[in-house]
C-alpha cells in the first residue's frame, strides 16, 4: 500500500500526522525563507520511535545552481547541513528545489554546479530534486532542462521529487509526465500531490487542495498511480486530511 501523508508544522509533526491521519510527513528544520541552520523539533525522538515516514525539505532559498558566489557557496554549506540534520531524523529524504541561473547565464554552469555539490558532499540519505513551476533559466522546470542536469549528473546518486502542481504550472501534460520522467531519471522517490489554483504553463507555484484547483483530479490520481512512490499533499492545512483521504480511498 502507498504512503501518504502531508506536509506539517515543524512544532509537532507526529502530533499533526495523528491529527489528519498521515502515515508520512514532510516539513522544514526552520525558517524555508531563511538562511540560519537546521533546528530539530522537540519532539525528534518520538517522531524517530514512530511508524511515520518523514521527509525533510529543505530551504527555498538555497540555490546551488547559480553562478553567484555569494548564493552558491552558502547554498552548498546551507544543503549540507540539513542533509546531516535530516539523516538524524531517520528521514527517508531531503528535497532541494532545483534553483535556477541568471538570465544571461548558460544554463550548463547550473548543471555543472549541481554535480559539483555531489562530489564534494557526502549524502547518508537521498537528496531529491524537485522539479519547479515557474523561471525562465530554472534547472528543472521543464523536463528537457531536466533531462540535461541528470545528464551532468550520471554516475552520482541522486533521486526526484515530482510535483503535480509545478509540473501543470510549468507547462508539463501530466497525463504521461510519470513515464516522460522515468525516461530520464529512471525514478520518481517521492510525489507531491498539489492541485493548482491557476492554469497550465501559469508559470505560478500556487497549490490548492484536491479539486479545488485547475488539475482533474483524476489526472492526480494516474500520476500517482503510474509513480507508485510516497506521496505528501502540501495544500492547505485546512483540507489536509480530506486530500488523504481522498487518495486514500482512490488508490488503495
Amino acid at each position: 500500500m502507498v504512503r501518504i501523508g502531508a506536509h506539517v508544522d515543524q512544532d509537532d509533526p507526529l502530533g499533526h500526522a495523528h491529527a489528519i491521519g498521515a502515515d508520512v510527513v514532510q516539513f522544514f528544520l526552520g525558517d524555508p525563507q531563511g538562511w540560519k541552520g537546521p533546528v530539530l523539533p522537540a519532539t525528534a525522538d518520538a517522531l524517530n520511535a514512530s511508524d511515520v515516514d518523514v521527509y525533510i525539505h529543505a530551504p527555498y532559498v538555497i540555490n546551488v545552481a547559480t553562478a553567484n558566489n555569494r548564493i552558491r557557496i552558502p547554498s552548498r554549506k546551507l544543503l549540507a547541513a540539513h542533509l546531516e540534520a535530516a539523516a538524524g531524523l531517520g528521514a527517508k529524504g531531503l528535497i532541494v528545489h532545483g534553483g535556477h541561473v541568471g538570465k544571461d547565464d548558460d544554463p550548463q554552469v547550473g548543471f555543472d554546479n549541481w554535480r559539483k555539490v555531489f562530489e564534494r558532499m557526502d549524502c547518508p540519505i537521498p537528496v531529491l530534486i524537485e522539479n519547479t513551476a515557474g523561471g525562465g533559466n530554472a534547472m528543472a522546470r521543464k523536463l528537457d532542462r531536466v533531462a540535461r542536469l541528470w545528464e551532468a549528473l550520471d554516475g552520482l546518486e541522486v533521486g526526484f521529487c515530482l510535483d503535480t502542481c509545478h509540473a501543470h504550472a510549468g507547462g508539463e501534460d501530466l497525463a504521461d509526465v510519470v513515464d516522460r520522467v522515468k525516461a530520464i531519471t529512471g525514478r520518481i522517490d517521492l510525489i507531491h500531490c498539489n492541485d493548482s489554483r491557476d492554469a497550465f504553463d501559469s508559470g505560478a507555484d500556487r497549490h490548492a487542495n484536491i479539486g479545488q484547483g485547475r488539475i482533474d483530479p483524476e489526472l492526480i490520481l494516474n500520476v500517482c498511480r503510474a509513480a507508485g512512490a510516497p506521496i505528501v499533499v502540501e495544500t492547505p492545512g485546512a483540507g489536509q486530511a480530506e486530500d488523504i483521504a481522498f487518495l486514500r480511498a482512490n488508490l488503495n
